[in-house]
């Protein structure tokens, strides 16, 4: 659920210029958290959720870590 270490690199709120290195994701639960997100948004591209996924982690002063699948996809839907 910790799928972005503390000390994330700066990133744009362009998905396609967010450069997220492997070593800081815990694939598995970003992989969970994508596919809910994708099934609770269809409408909704993956570019779109990586950007409000990345609002949501700007908002959290800058880390996603510490904040539970729940809380992350709730703080997602909402911006969505």
């Amino acid at each position: 659920e910790n799928f972005l270490q503390k000390t994330s690199p700066p990133f744009s709120t362009n998905s396609h210029d967010a450069f997220i290195p492997p070593n800081t994701l815990n694939l598995h639960s970003f992989n969970k958290l994508m596919k809910k997100l994708e099934e609770m948004h269809p409408e909704t591209s993956r570019d779109k959720i990586m950007d409000a996924l990345l609002e949501v982690r700007k908002a959290n002063k800058g880390i996603l870590s510490g904040l539970s699948i729940n809380s992350i996809m709730e703080r997602t839907s909402v911006i969505l």
